[in-house]
């Protein structure tokens, strides 16, 4: 199965109403006095990602059947053994329902609804939604944000910006990194580079964030998961930048025999320098 340019815009405003939709579930949870669990891996879940992945499932289930989906949520109950995708790199879904749970749990708001398609590796379609930020950043062949989008809206009805990186500035990059996760070995690349800025932010909209032109570099050493990064890396890549390993190779997805897990990356809003 290939897709088009314009099948992969049409499909990333598909997904876009899709994360709204979630959002509606997400945010009802959010905003009340909800409970947290601990899955087997000991990371923390809330009924948000539950029902929105419910949500999300049910609708790429009709616009796109046949297609393998790869969800957070299914895939810590039921192992990523039951359902592999992505082999010889034939075309599937990545769908994180609440990337930043962490942060959704501490009510921080840098938390999103993450859907990505992926073909021949790669993330060709995505859609980030800050669901308490009001922002939602989605991309096919090409790369649009919308600020003040809240749960519930269809992207036809709000106005789009054209999402496009920014040249590296002669002062120095402008690193992001995890706001939960910065480790050392995080903190010794960015020590070989030339930073002039850093902040710190939760979930994919680092990714957004150097989409926007607002940061220039986000190296990743800490443990990731593939459905933590698809969506981001799609919108990054249609405004320009890259996603590549530490060693300079294409940064790729659909490893089900390592059961979806990312090694490190460095996410370039440019091509690296």
């Amino acid at each position: 199965m290939t897709f088009s340019p314009a099948e992969r815009d049409r499909l990333s405003r598909a997904f876009a109403d899709i994360a709204s939709v979630a959002g509606v579930a997400v945010m009802e949870v959010y905003r009340s006095d909800f409970e947290t669990r601990s899955k087997a891996d000991q990371s923390p879940v809330s009924d948000a990602d539950e029902r929105a992945e419910v949500i999300i499932l049910e609708h790429l289930a009709r616009l796109l059947p046949g297609v393998p989906v790869v969800a957070e949520e299914a895939s810590s109950r039921d192992g990523f053994a039951l359902k592999p995708a992505g082999q010889d790199g034939a075309a599937f879904l990545l769908v994180d329902p609440v990337d930043g749970t962490r942060e959704f749990i501490q009510r921080r708001g840098d938390f999103t609804v993450n859907i990505a398609l992926i073909e021949a590796g790669l993330p060709v379609a995505g859609v980030v939604f800050a669901p308490a930020r009001k922002e939602i950043c989605f991309a096919g062949a090409s790369a649009h944000c919308a600020d003040g989008f809240t749960e519930g809206m269809a992207i036809k009805d709000r106005v789009t910006s054209p999402l496009r990186t920014r040249a590296y500035p002669e002062a120095g990059l402008t690193a992001v990194t995890s706001s939960s996760h910065l480790d050392a070995a995080t903190r010794a690349f960015l020590a070989t580079r030339r930073i002039a800025g850093q902040s710190a932010i939760g979930s994919s909209l680092k990714f957004c964030l150097l989409a926007r032109g607002a940061a220039d570099i986000y190296p990743r050493f800490g443990p990731t998961m593939e459905w933590d990064t698809a969506a981001g890396q799609a919108v990054l890549m249609a405004a320009g930048g890259c996603v590549m390993t530490p060693e300079g190779a294409v940064f790729t997805y659909g490893d089900s025999g390592g059961g979806y897990r990312n090694g490190p990356f460095i996410a370039w809003g440019r091509e690296p320098e």
